[in-house]
């Protein structure tokens, strides 16, 4: 009876590792795997898209984004994803959609802690994420490559090569995942320290070094250098304009009903860890570079024995993957923001594409805005480029794409890109022609934009005079 009741149930045998790699070599009869190298560069406004930002955001801030953005042409790239988003959309693309970072230059990868305490290397930017081709996470990290490398004065050979490797490390990372299982692939990961057992010496020492200065950014560290204890044993934070000011009283008045609405969207284990806290000071605080002007604050919170515990809550708005490159989400995606808005969006595809999160993940909609919040510096740092030998410079570029490809390999279409890269030479010389061809439009862009704000060193006075009145 149960065998016969069981074998009448509906089923349908999910697809073959073989039959979704087909179906990826099939997708290359619409979308040809060389037409990726095309760049379109009609009908653009690169900097009415920034103003168009610039809008949204506090306006006593812009001068500082602008000056930021202005330092180089790096920097510049680094505050430009929906300039990106908005060129990549009048491209040709595969049609094959994963869950994309968004945001994926160099920059965005680094060291922070995982819940086990130990170092871990990801992806580390999600407020961009979203469903998109997969191509274009990889073309913003392939041209970061070579931005970065003419940045640094390298030879054009190291930086066509490590550019390169890039993307054929991706390749063969993609068709890898695509054979393991699932879970798997849910598994994998990239702690610190197993990864210097593959490296030469030179490239240990350096990512060693990035390491150590990784694990002494730990929150206990923030703590003593960002706050102070006054006389009845509270500590509040340290005011240092422009990057850190305390908030308005709207804000301060709001503070105790955002903490719940936070802990409500936060693990139970999580929300006893917060029980046993006070909420201590909240301060507005800048960071990064594309970012300047959001409304981030640090939430200071307290134990009865002075231990202090600092969250970092940074507002979300839409993906520029969606609002500017035209991608159309999966509805539940779409389910999802509507239920806990953008900051929900974040922590989703977040907890997705890493594979270990810290664990304080939340988000929260308030000041008519949405939000995610998260732990402030466990143990977060990155690599500097700048500090980078050209062989260590192209395995960094390397490792990067072996990470992305772990994180689109999540995707139920892992083996669809995998299929449709094929052994990555194709999809390698497209890539590169298309990140040389985009880094050159984006040096114009960066010209373009420091004519348009040719007086930075004013703009960071004003700035400043704006944001000590936000305190």
């Amino acid at each position: 009876m149960t065998e016969a009741y069981i074998s009448s149930l509906p089923w349908t045998r999910p697809s073959t590792l073989a039959e979704r790699t087909a179906a990826g070599k099939k997708a290359r009869e619409h979308a040809p795997r060389s037409g990726l190298a095309h760049l379109t560069t009609t009908a653009r406004d690169p900097l009415a898209i920034l103003d168009e930002q610039n809008t949204t955001r506090l306006q006593e801030l812009v001068p500082l984004r602008i000056e930021r953005m202005s330092a180089s042409p790096f920097a510049f790239y680094r505050g430009t994803a929906a300039i990106q988003a908005a060129d990549l959309s009048r491209d040709e693309n595969s049609g094959i959609l994963v869950a994309s970072c968004g945001d994926a230059h160099v920059s965005n990868f680094g060291f922070f802690a995982s819940p086990q305490r130990t170092l871990m290397f990801d992806l580390n930017d999600f407020d961009e994420a979203a469903w998109a081709p997969w191509e274009w996470d990889v073309k913003r990290l392939v041209t970061s490559i070579v931005i970065a490398g003419q940045a640094t004065s390298r030879d054009d050979g190291v930086v066509q090569d490590a550019a390169l490797a890039a993307v054929r490390t991706y390749a063969r990372s993609m068709a890898a995942n695509a054979k393991r299982s699932t879970v798997r692939r849910f598994f994998e990961h990239f702690d610190a320290e197993s990864g210097l057992a593959a490296m030469d010496p030179e490239s240990q020492g350096t990512m060693r070094a990035a390491i150590h200065a990784a694990e002494k950014r730990t929150g206990d560290r923030a703590a003593r250098k960002l706050t102070t204890l006054g006389e009845n044993g509270r500590l509040t934070f340290v005011e240092r304009p422009p990057t850190m000011t305390h908030t308005t009283p709207e804000i301060e008045g709001r503070l105790h009903e955002n903490m719940r609405r936070y802990s409500e969207s936060a693990m139970v284990d999580v929300r006893l860890v917060l029980s046993q806290y006070t909420v201590s000071d909240i301060a507005l605080r800048v960071v990064g570079v594309g970012s300047v002007g959001t409304l981030c604050t640090l939430v200071l919170l307290q134990d009865g024995d002075g231990n202090a515990l600092i969250l970092q809550g940074k507002q979300a708005s839409r993906s520029v993957l969606e609002q500017y490159g035209g991608v159309a989400q999966p509805q539940p995606v779409i389910d999802h923001i509507a239920t806990h808005g953008e900051g929900g969006r974040v922590v989703a595809l977040q907890r997705i594409l890493q594979a270990v999160s810290d664990p304080f993940l939340g988000h929260l909609q308030a000041y008519a805005g949405d939000f995610y919040v998260r732990q402030f510096n466990d143990m977060k740092g990155g690599v500097d480029m700048d500090q980078l030998e050209d062989p260590v410079f192209r395995e960094y570029a390397e490792i990067c794409a072996s990470v992305l490809a772990r994180a689109h390999a999540q995707s139920p279409n892992a083996a669809e890109v995998a299929g449709y890269i094929g052994n990555g030479r194709i999809v390698g010389e497209a890539l590169l022609e298309w990140a040389y061809a985009y880094a050159d439009l984006s040096r114009a862009d960066y010209e373009a934009f420091v004519a348009a704000h040719p007086r930075p060193d004013h703009a960071t006075a004003a700035a400043r005079a704006a944001v000590r009145g936000l305190g």
